[in-house]
């Protein structure tokens, strides 16, 4: 059988969700997707990045919190980032678009594997390259052995509380760990993570996220795409 394609935080970034799939089919490709969260929001191209991703057969959604912001900016941060982002969204989303992102699952358990967007207990609170204290009640009691999630940006995997096994596949689409290239991972039928990275212009899709919208996100976001920190200097 071929693996699970793992496919994390997105936002809207086009041709770096291109790069990642023309390698999945580089790599023999796939006979599903998971698809973790943050699919539109922040990045150059929000309604044509959910449409292709509605192409790909069979995927799993779950929601993350920028999916659930669009939907409600009343639960997002009173932050001229955030908001002018949202505002942004749910103009080239459209109504029906934003509600649906915002009516997806928050977990999924699929073949034993826990799908969350940052933990369990929190789309907003994640676990960290390095351990911290508060990671037995970021699991908040889940008993499955391996527990996928993203919204940090930061791909890894190692262990956690109780022999857990955490994996961050990292983001398609603005990636925080000084490595601009896009990240995904492929989950093997044997329990495997595959870590992958893929090219891509990514001063192109900076470029393009200040050609096509305004607001105080955009030249934050457009720095984290060119410089793959979430403090671009």
């Amino acid at each position: 059988m071929s693996p699970t394609a793992l496919l994390y935080d997105v936002h809207g970034n086009l041709p770096a969700l291109e790069a990642v799939l023309t390698d999945i089919g580089a790599a023999g490709g796939v006979d599903a997707y998971v698809l973790g969260g943050d699919y539109a929001m922040f990045g150059p191209w929000p309604r044509e990045t959910v449409e292709r991703l509605r192409e790909l057969e069979p995927a799993r959604w779950i929601r993350g919190n920028v999916d659930r912001w669009t939907a409600n900016p009343s639960e997002a941060p009173d932050d001229p980032v955030p908001q002018s982002a949202i505002a942004a969204c749910r103009e080239a989303l459209g109504d029906h678009l934003v509600a649906e992102l915002g009516e997806l699952p928050e977990q999924l358990v699929i073949d034993g594997v826990r799908y969350c967007h940052g933990s369990p207990a929190s789309d907003v609170q994640s676990f960290l390259p390095e351990p911290a204290q508060n990671e037995e009640e970021l699991l908040g009691g889940v008993s499955e052995r391996m527990l996928v999630f993203g919204h940090t940006h930061l791909p890894f995997e190692r262990e956690g509380p109780d022999g857990i096994l955490l994996v961050n596949p990292g983001s398609v689409g603005i990636p925080l760990d000084g490595d601009t290239r896009a990240a995904y991972a492929l989950l093997h039928e044997d329990g495997r993570v595959e870590h992958r990275r893929v090219e891509y212009y990514s001063v192109a899709s900076a470029a393009a996220l200040r050609d096509h919208f305004r607001g105080e996100f955009v030249e934050v976001i457009a720095r984290r795409i060119e410089c793959a920190r979430f403090e671009a200097g």
